[in-house]
């Protein structure tokens, strides 16, 4: 949702990704698992994981999905191969680390992404904010960015701290969140529909 539109404008060529994401995605067991963990561990108490090879709890899990010999999750194999064929750019270059966070829902991404032509944060700003299903959160001097909290229970997808990338030319980095049950799954399925009806 973030990328199409800056795509559309300067002709996306590469980015790379770290996800932060909820333990919804997981499934029930490991909402009740964040749960039952935060509270032993705010106990002092020992808590047996299940769900996750790890105590969730007020911890970060770089591990979603099985790995493979060189390393690279499934989750991480599934976000290159589903980017390039949602962009219809099958040479599209992706490199991206999943992580599990201690969140209840809402999916959060650092995204540094390249184009071919130059693109300011500025001209960026402008075409996200005239994208539909997207909201631009972005005045981080003033605390504003997105957040998966505040993105829980609404459709669109929000875009912040857009600004240019550090060490290359023609790259923008963002924080993009939005909430995994509505857009990730329900509401992607009724606007498949939608197009396809």
């Amino acid at each position: 949702m973030a990328l199409k539109p800056l795509h559309d404008a300067a002709g996306l060529s590469e980015f790379s990704a770290v996800t932060f994401q909820a333990v919804s995605g997981t499934g029930r067991a490991a909402l009740g698992e964040l749960s039952d963990a935060s509270r032993a561990v705010l106990a002092g108490d020992g808590f047996d994981h299940r769900v996750y090879p790890h105590n969730i709890a007020f911890n970060v899990l770089p591990h979603i999905g099985d790995f493979d010999e060189e390393g690279i999750s499934g989750e991480e194999w599934k976000m290159i191969r589903e980017s390039k064929k949602i962009m219809g750019l099958p040479e599209l270059r992706v490199s991206c680390t999943t992580t599990r966070v201690p969140v209840y829902r809402g999916h959060s991404e650092s995204l540094t992404a390249c184009f071919d032509k130059s693109i300011s944060p500025r001209e960026a700003r402008t075409i996200l904010e005239k994208a539909p299903g997207v909201a631009v959160a972005d005045g981080p001097e003033n605390a504003l960015y997105p957040l998966a909290r505040d993105a829980a229970g609404r459709d669109d997808v929000f875009v912040g701290r857009l600004r240019r990338d550090t060490a290359r030319k023609n790259c923008l980095s963002m924080w993009v969140v939005s909430d995994n049950l509505r857009k990730g799954a329900a509401l992607n399925a009724v606007q498949i529909a939608e197009l396809i009806g």
